[in-house]
């Protein structure tokens, strides 16, 4: 069996985007989380997923409320990332953001905004695999921010 110190190592060389997940909950509260394990799933129809831990402070709403918004950070957003990923409930202030269709929020200057529907979660291990079927994506022009071995990076190109 491989060690948990090992199999971080080794995972840690799949550089990956980074996103920020965000919804509402029952009071009008906003959440969002700072999210790297995500990929897309299928083009017809068009879902993605991504994984939660089941000790983030978001694990237990997501399970209750379908409509998500997904910002993917551009590479000048490493701030938020780190912002969202911190346990400080204050995550929303002084960030320019608006609302999609949905209500979700969508952080303002991202690389691409995806409004989402949860449609299903599966437990596997020590997280939640979330599927979501996408209602709305909007990309723009931009270099996406890269989270490589434990530090973000660039793209360069």
């Amino acid at each position: 069996m491989i060690d948990a110190d090992t199999f971080r190592s080794v995972l840690g060389r799949f550089a990956s985007g980074v996103t920020i997940v965000t919804a509402c909950d029952d009071r009008g509260t906003d959440h969002g989380m700072t999210v790297s394990a995500f990929c897309s799933l299928s083009l017809e129809p068009p879902m993605i997923l991504f994984c939660v831990d089941h000790t983030a402070s978001m694990h237990e709403m997501l399970l209750g409320h379908p409509r998500c918004g997904v910002s993917i950070l551009s590479s000048n957003q490493e701030a938020y990332s780190r912002r969202f990923a911190d346990q400080d409930n204050e995550r929303f202030d002084g960030i320019a953001y608006s609302r999609g269709e949905s209500g979700a929020v969508l952080l303002d200057d991202a690389l691409a905004h995806l409004e989402v529907r949860l449609i299903a979660h599966h437990e596997a291990g020590d997280h939640t695999v979330f599927i979501a079927e996408v209602d709305r994506a909007h990309p723009r022009q931009g270099r996406p921010l890269l989270y490589y071995r434990g530090g973000y990076a660039q793209l360069e190109r």
